[in-house]
């Protein structure tokens, strides 16, 4: 008989139990940085820009030497000189002066804003016209506008982005001390299952829990170690699973989980180590359980494809991203139920859904063992647990995969 514990539960007990477990460090090349998890807080010690720079071509000026200037009567001042690209100014602009610069130019000294260069008229003899009056910071970035030095930029635990590696490169970083990726082992287990590349025989099934987690480690930002089929003897999955323990930040057994005399799963982690849950209120994966041995977790999911699937992007995942002390962001979104659902399992249940471009979700139907009933989801709904079900046209928020 299972003691299961709510999700919310478990979401707390793998915070509690494993919020100080953290990966090492690693300078990686900030080129190669995309996804992965910042180490320490990146604080600025420059300002960026380090200097005033225009945003558009034109002429630099001292904005009161333009108010009140037209079309029909332009302000006319002298040239001073032109800035050239990725030079400093060398001069300061004085009332009455300005000067050429270029998108992304600095600006003189005493200048403090930029008239596009349609606004302007070059009458000769050093002599300047102004049709357009500016407001002081017109058409400029000031300095440290973008990064002031000394502010925390990016903190510990973000997930690199694309434009996060661009704000490392504009502070100078050519390496980042990232977090190592966590080593995840997985270990399939069941007398039933044969490789991909197999011809099931009769009672035999091929094992597509050992890829499918796989690609799902990969994507929550994880290395993987697959230690293959074993065979449902005690001592075999015993071994497997001390050895993966001992190797991998995480280990993950598929298949074992239930009641059933055959099940070894939580057998064999009461025997290495400890077991800290056995049986989650939620559907599908109630069978799931939890342990650790020598300080690594150990997730004993469901044999079934969905149920598999579904556990470790509601508990696998969040426990990664412990390791690697970030966080994990849904996304989702509102939707309406395209039918009614029934739901009294006592128990939350969690339905795929694929969303059209009206905002209705339409549930995928079909059993845990069934893989292809994910095929082309979008994301999920949640039936809580003391809820009988939804009638068509519910209001419901779609988690998106």
């Amino acid at each position: 008989m299972l003691n299961v514990k709510t999700p919310d539960e478990v979401i707390k007990l793998i915070k509690n139990r494993f919020a100080l477990r953290r990966t090492a460090a690693e300078n990686i090349a900030v080129a190669d940085a995309l996804g992965r998890v910042l180490f320490k807080d990146i604080v600025s010690g420059e300002d960026v820009p380090g200097f005033d720079r225009s945003t558009v071509d034109g002429y630099a000026v001292i904005a009161s030497c333009t108010f009140g200037c037209s079309d029909s009567l332009p302000a006319v001042l002298t040239f001073k000189g032109e800035v050239k690209m990725g030079e400093s100014a060398g001069f300061s602009l004085s009332p009455g002066t300005c000067a050429v610069v270029s998108t992304g130019g600095e600006l003189p000294e005493n200048a403090n804003a930029v008239v596009m260069v349609e606004h302007t008229e070059d009458y000769g003899s050093g002599m300047i016209g102004i049709s357009k009056p500016a407001a002081p910071g017109n058409n400029l970035i000031f300095k440290g506008d973008d990064i002031s030095a000394g502010e925390l930029v990016l903190a510990a635990g973000t997930k690199l982005t694309a434009h996060g590696t661009g704000i490392l490169s504009a502070l100078g970083y050519c390496e980042a001390a990232v977090c190592c990726k966590p080593l995840a082992g997985i270990i399939s287990t069941g007398d039933e299952l044969v490789e991909p590349s197999g011809k099931p025989a009769g009672g035999q099934i091929r094992d597509v829990n050992s890829s499918m987690l796989h690609a799902a480690m990969v994507s929550f930002g994880a290395d993987v170690r697959n230690y293959g089929i074993i065979r449902d003897v005690e001592a075999s999955i015993a071994s497997a699973v001390r050895e993966a323990a001992a190797a991998c930040d995480i280990v993950l057994i598929s298949g074992g989980s239930s009641a059933g005399t055959r099940d070894l799963t939580a057998r064999v982690l009461e025997a290495e180590g400890e077991l800290l849950l056995h049986g989650i209120a939620m559907k599908p994966g109630k069978p799931t359980i939890l342990g650790v041995i020598d300080d690594t977790p150990v997730f004993g999911l469901p044999g079934h494809p969905v149920a598999a699937f579904f556990v470790a992007e509601l508990f696998v995942r969040p426990l990664i991203a412990e390791l690697t002390g970030s966080t994990v962001k849904r996304f989702t979104t509102g939707a309406v139920t395209s039918e009614a659902l029934s739901s009294n399992h006592g128990r939350a249940e969690f339905i795929a859904v694929r969303l059209n471009d009206t905002g209705t979700a339409f549930p995928v139907r079909g059993k845990s063992g069934l893989i292809a009933s994910l095929a082309g989801v979008d994301g999920y709904i949640c039936v809580p647990r003391d809820c009988e079900g939804l009638p068509k046209g519910a209001e419901v928020v779609v988690t998106y995969f």
